[in-house]
């Protein structure tokens, strides 16, 4: 992994800009899909291979434009032969600085598989696996190192459709974020910057309502927010002892902090026990038979320590489990 200064033309465009050179092939819309909130994420703009995102650093808000060469296409497999990949970073705002310096971080360059590729190791994997590994080269696993923003989403989603809990997140974005730094006359129409700790606590409680979000969640909001520059150091510790100390905070469960720690901190082995669908994914996956947590839990033994990894590759192959019984119903808190 090479971090270099940003040809002229490129440094010229953006308040500061700079140029990584992941080793081997690398898909940018593959590693960074995890952090969006679905395709209407008014904090992301996707055109093309071109990814821009709107947030907050320590130094105030950043627009961030990532532009991938080489490497492998959006969507495409990891077969055959792929010029050098290079992600051509730039960034505005008065948090550019450090917008365009986590960047790498972001993209995954931190992310290691050299324990998942060796070779002993390899071979105790499934055949679904190994063959999705193959096949997914390009892929890691993104590190924001941004808490709140991470959080908050996270915990809109807590036992509720995703739709649902896409939709709520949108609208109060969209009502309480801010204009994304301008980036010049390419700027992405409507792309904000998602709420600050302090813009997330004075959202009232009809707004919240108004986005379909009930009193419970809104309320663990508000709760960890309270904490919010303790919480943010826990981007500094290990994922392990983050997503700990992150459950002490009412509301927040396990299933909760491991969805947090894979987006930022890159985790390669939290599991997210509690969800609706995955311990049955699991299980129909590397069984052909559906299991509770319990159950996906001792089936992901053999790999503990990088198991999210191991999930990874199973939602890369397209796999999906029969359909019995019935779905989760949307559930509209608006009119009560």
């Amino acid at each position: 992994m090479t971090i270099a200064a940003a040809p002229p033309r490129l440094a010229a465009g953006a308040d500061v800009s700079l140029c990584w050179y992941p080793e081997g092939s690398y898909s940018l819309a593959r590693t960074l899909g995890p952090l969006l909130r679905g395709h209407s994420d008014p904090s992301f703009s996707v055109q093309g291979d071109v990814i821009w995102s709107a947030f907050t650093t320590p130094d105030g808000p950043a627009t961030l434009r990532l532009s991938p060469v080489g490497g492998t296409a959006a969507g495409a497999h990891d077969d055959g032969p792929r010029v050098p990949a290079r992600v051509d970073v730039q960034a505005w705002g008065p948090g550019a600085e450090l917008a365009a310096r986590a960047a790498p971080r972001l993209m995954g360059a931190e992310d290691d598989w050299s324990g998942f590729d060796e070779p002993d190791f390899h071979a105790t994997l499934p055949r679904m696996v190994r063959e999705a590994r193959r096949r997914s080269q390009a892929l890691r696993l993104p590190a924001s190192g941004r808490m709140v923003d991470q959080l908050v989403p996270i915990i809109l989603e807590q036992k509720v459709t995703v739709i649902e809990a896409r939709r709520g997140y949108r609208y109060l974005v969209q009502r309480y974020g801010t204009p994304a730094p301008p980036a010049g006359t390419s700027t992405p129409k409507g792309l904000l910057v998602p709420p600050t700790a302090t813009q997330w606590l004075q959202v009232p409680s009809w707004e919240w309502h108004k986005a379909g979000v009930g009193p419970q969640r809104s309320a663990t909001v508000m709760r960890a927010l309270r904490s919010a520059v303790a919480l943010e150091r826990l981007a500094g510790l290990p994922a392990a002892e983050a997503g700990l100390k992150m459950q002490a905070i009412p509301g927040i469960g396990i299933w909760t902090a491991a969805e947090v720690v894979q987006r930022t901190h890159g985790c390669p082995d939290s599991i997210a026990v509690g969800d609706y669908h995955l311990a049955a994914y699991v299980g129909a996956a590397l069984t052909g038979r559906r299991t509770d947590d319990a159950g996906m839990l001792r089936l992901l033994e053999p790999w503990n320590g990088q198991r999210q990894r191991v999930v990874r590759m199973i939602q890369s192959t397209g796999f999906r489990k029969p359909t019995f019984g019935p779905r989760m119903t949307i559930q509209d808190h608006r009119g009560h």
